[in-house]
């Protein structure tokens, strides 16, 4: 059976499988990475006795207006790469499961404030934290081309990045860059005619990556997990695409980020660090895309520490 969890803030993806992955204790304590609109903690409260507890991680004003009213529940207003120290100063230095859903939450997209968006004229802000001095609008106004290519190349995956970063130096010696629709109509020379939407969303993902240190913050998180979790814990991360989901897949695989195997000393055998629960990614089903098209490149992943 497949649960959706919607509220006006967020429809949380892969709920169940989440829920099923996660093999919740009643007396455990577990960490939602990505609080948004509260759709994964709900759930995993409900599995949970008078003993258990859940931490809540979520650097957005919006989404913080959205912590649960419950005893054994902490929401912590801060960016999840800060993960081991926040939990250490609640006391917690092990816990048995972690949860991570990587993807822009549907609040953010929609409010046409944030800048996220291609269908929105907004000013180019794409903070999570709006506390950030990094906007996009300082990213396409102030780095140089060289620092533009390689977020575009490395977070966008754009084949055409040069002709791309041109564009805007051209276009931003003569005037600065303030909205959204004005960067969409610079680049407009360079955005494929009939890919249009593809293209722009992927311009609009390398800015927020770059915007919320997004893959760095990952990275730091993922290491902590491994420290963190118990024997037997799990973790289950959802991606979106595919600079996320190689760091997911490396620790699964090697127990770091990098993707490195250790070896034995003595045997020359591969240390394992977690157990692979899911040797390809579990994706949405057709129904759940339909109901939420966001969804669509979703993978996620889960495996057992050792």
């Amino acid at each position: 059976m497949m649960v959706m969890m919607t509220n006006h803030y967020h429809t949380s993806v892969l709920l169940q499988a989440c829920i099923e992955y996660l093999n919740i204790k009643p007396d455990g304590i577990y960490v939602d990475l990505t609080f948004g609109g509260g759709g994964h903690s709900n759930l995993i409260l409900k599995h949970l006795n008078k003993n258990g507890k859940l931490l809540a991680f979520d650097q957005d004003e919006d989404a913080q207006k959205n912590a649960l009213k419950d005893e054994r529940f902490t929401l912590i207003p801060q960016n999840f790469r800060f993960l081991k120290n926040y939990l250490r100063l609640y006391g917690v230095k092990k816990v048995n499961g972690i949860l991570g859903d990587l993807g822009v939450s549907s609040h953010q997209f929609d409010e046409a404030s944030r800048g996220f968006s291609i269908r929105f004229d907004a000013d180019l802000d794409m903070r999570m934290n709006r506390q950030s001095s990094i906007t996009a609008k300082k990213i396409i106004n102030e780095y140089n081309d060289k620092q533009l290519m390689a977020i575009f190349k490395n977070y966008g995956e754009i084949i055409n990045a040069n002709k791309l970063v041109q564009l805007i130096i051209s276009s931003r010696e003569i005037e600065e860059i303030k909205t959204t629709d004005e960067l969409k109509e610079i680049i407009k020379p360079c955005t494929p005619k009939f890919e249009g939407h593809k293209y722009l969303a992927k311009v609009f993902q390398a800015l927020r990556i770059e915007v919320n240190q997004e893959i760095e913050a990952l990275k730091e998180c993922l290491t902590q997990s491994v420290e963190l979790l118990e024997t037997d814990g799990r973790l289950v991360f959802i991606s979106y695409h595919s600079l996320e989901d190689r760091l997911v897949k490396n620790v699964i695989r090697t127990g770091n980020v990098e993707g490195i195997e250790e070896k034995d000393i003595v045997y020359g055998t591969s240390k394992k660090t977690f157990k692979n629960l899911t040797s390809k990614p579990i994706l949405p089903t057709e129904e759940e895309i339909k109901k939420n098209t966001r969804a669509r490149s979703a993978k996620l992943r889960a495996a057992i520490k050792l």
